[in-house]
């Protein structure tokens, strides 16, 4: 055995058995508090307001670029597009623009970690909090764009701006490239050069 004095300062461990009476004072508080069941098919949740429910898809914002269905890790977006020709006036030939024919997404593969939330870049997709979409067969579980178009309504506008935060690097060089743009005032006021006399 070792000396007792070689072990250190024991000044800091306070009484035998005092960690054994914290833990037990908190068993018995949640013991004695009443449990709280939620009625949920008659009363509906209180959910956070970014709740991550379904994927809705604004169809207007996509452009087909593919970049949700490729970063997908399930494989469980799929895309279908043709090229349309749009005549430009004034332009020397048509432009050619990608139209969304199909897109699904498949539910029951998904496992709803967001990436193609977040590599979409024309914030085509958003997270809904609907959840209530169970199906009896899971082939139903394939929605298509009109199904995830319509859980666009279900989507909370983004959180509000907060005041006392530092500005985006976006908007700190959105507003350098504007100062400089603008031309420096004159040194001089405009009555400096009327004769004081007059």
């Amino acid at each position: 055995m070792s000396d007792p004095s070689e072990r250190g300062d024991t000044s800091d461990r306070g009484l035998p058995g005092a960690g054994l009476v914290k833990g037990l004072a908190v068993t018995l508080k949640t013991m004695t508090s009443r449990s709280t069941t939620q009625q949920y098919p008659d009363v509906a949740p209180d959910l956070p307001p970014r709740s991550r429910g379904v994927i809705a898809l604004s169809e207007e914002n996509c452009t087909v670029c593919m970049l949700c269905a490729r970063e997908c890790p399930d494989w469980c977006i799929y895309i279908d597009s043709h090229k349309e020709e749009v005549v430009v006036p004034g332009a020397a030939r048509p432009r050619q623009r990608n139209v969304l024919d199909k897109f699904d997404i498949d539910f029951s593969l998904c496992m709803y970690c967001g990436i193609c939330i977040e590599v979409c870049p024309f914030d085509a997709l958003y997270w809904s909090p609907e959840f209530e979409y169970a199906e009896y067969d899971i082939k139903d579980l394939l929605h298509d764009k009109d199904h995830l178009g319509q859980w666009m309504a279900t989507v909370p506008p983004p959180p509000a701006h907060d005041p006392n935060g530092e500005p985006a690097k976006e908007e700190t060089s959105a507003a350098r490239k504007a100062a400089a743009a603008r031309p420096a005032p004159s040194a001089i006021p405009p009555d400096a050069d009327q004769d004081p006399a007059s």
